[in-house]
């Protein structure tokens, strides 16, 4: 009986993060605390139900690509990459952008279950290292982000935009907020900066144009060493208490191949969702401490540390999690194509709004209506979209 309610845990986890991360805006540590507040009260025992939870986060990890390179609205997670995998839709390689983010996150699926455990043993011992220098290595992950730009002036303007998203993230982050859903600020807050930006600029152009074939024109090397650079920057903060997968993404994105191009940014930020949530799963057992929203609805009901199913949980989760994201993700792009642009975008901007509500109540609309005029400056100063992400590495790098 403990079985069936366990497949049948996977297959509700399955499709609630489907649904979550099919809606554009919705970040995962919101959803979590949807399912931390109901969890609890869900029939079936502590098993099933944790097994639920933890599908739905590794599945809205891999879906929640869809909306973020369709519309260019992410959750916080997929923030650093909204751009590049938007940029692909524009060149009509939106059905290939979607197969190179669903093969980083399984590349990044493969190497954490390998890799999982050794680290874990070594991260019982680094810890307390990378806690106590973690100020350090976030100021140097987003100098060398600010490096990858081509030219002086423009790595001057990219420490600049750095500058005031960090400044803007150590305010916002300190508001307490208050929604019908929830008290978190992340939907707010990134919103604002990657999502209501890309559709505000998309009203001037003319659309998704036609796509073309669904063929990965990345090599299988170059995939492999951008999910390689998931796996790391994934495993890197799946450790620490406090510190989520956008700041993941920075680290990643620090070290990852420095011609990867729109291709390797995407599978490189894919694959730090996936890690994440697989390396926080063995800090859970290894720390007894959860890591993550989701992992935090998870403790909360209970449920026992069997980690042989909890990783049964993941893959399945992750495999279906990919075939989703290449079928209903390219009928997605299409239903978005021969959509009017205007009506699209409104129906976008509202939901970012009404989501901004629901979680952060009305101090949360104030921090969605700045962080949207702080996201489009970088595009003005003609540098990267992910120097933003300074929104919270460096408020956790230099607290005031």
């Amino acid at each position: 009986m403990v079985g069936v309610e366990v497949v049948a845990g996977v297959a509700v986890g399955v499709s609630l993060g489907t649904a979550s991360g099919l809606t554009p805006g919705v970040h995962a540590n919101a959803f979590a605390l949807l399912l931390a507040g109901v969890a609890s009260s869900v029939p079936g025992s502590p098993l099933a139900v944790g097994v639920a939870v933890l599908a739905a986060g590794v599945t809205h990890s891999f879906v929640d690509v869809v909306p973020a390179i369709s519309l260019g609205v992410p959750d916080a997670a997929m923030a650093a990459t909204a751009l590049p995998g938007h940029r692909l839709v524009l060149e009509g390689r939106g059905r290939e952008a979607l197969r190179v983010s669903a093969l980083g996150s399984l590349a990044a699926c493969a190497l954490s279950l390998l890799a999982a455990w050794p680290v874990t043993e070594a991260m019982r011992v680094l810890v307390p290292v990378l806690n106590a220098h973690l100020a350090v290595v976030l100021v140097v992950a987003t100098v060398a982000l600010a490096a990858t730009e081509p030219s002086w002036p423009r790595r001057g303007a990219a420490l600049g935009v750095a500058a005031l998203a960090g400044g803007f993230g150590a305010l916002a982050l300190d508001v307490e907020v208050g929604g019908v859903l929830g008290d978190s600020v992340l939907a707010a807050l990134f919103g604002g900066l990657f999502g209501a930006p890309v559709l505000l600029d998309a009203l001037a152009g003319d659309g998704i144009p036609p796509q073309g074939d669904a063929t990965v024109r990345s090599s299988p090397l170059a995939l492999a060493a951008a999910a390689l650079a998931g796996t790391a920057g994934g495993g890197a903060v799946g450790y620490l208490p406090g510190v989520s997968s956008g700041v993941a993404a920075v680290l990643a994105l620090a070290v990852a191949p420095a011609d990867a191009g729109d291709r390797g940014y995407l599978a490189t930020v894919s694959g730090v969702n996936t890690a994440n949530a697989i390396f926080a799963v063995f800090a859970l057992v290894a720390f007894d401490t959860p890591r993550t929203g989701v992992l935090v609805a998870f403790d909360r009901v209970d449920a026992p540390l069997v980690l042989p199913v909890l990783l049964a949980a993941v893959v399945v989760a992750g495999v279906t999690g990919a075939l989703v994201v290449v079928t209903v993700g390219d009928h997605y792009i299409a239903i978005v194509g021969d959509a009017d642009q205007t009506r699209v975008v409104a129906l976008a901007l509202a939901t970012l709004v009404v989501t901004s509500l629901l979680f952060a109540g009305l101090p949360g609309l104030c921090i969605f209506a700045t962080a949207t005029v702080i996201g489009l400056v970088p595009t003005r100063l003609h540098v990267k979209r992910v120097h933003l992400m300074s929104v919270l590495t460096l408020p956790i790098a230099l607290p005031l």
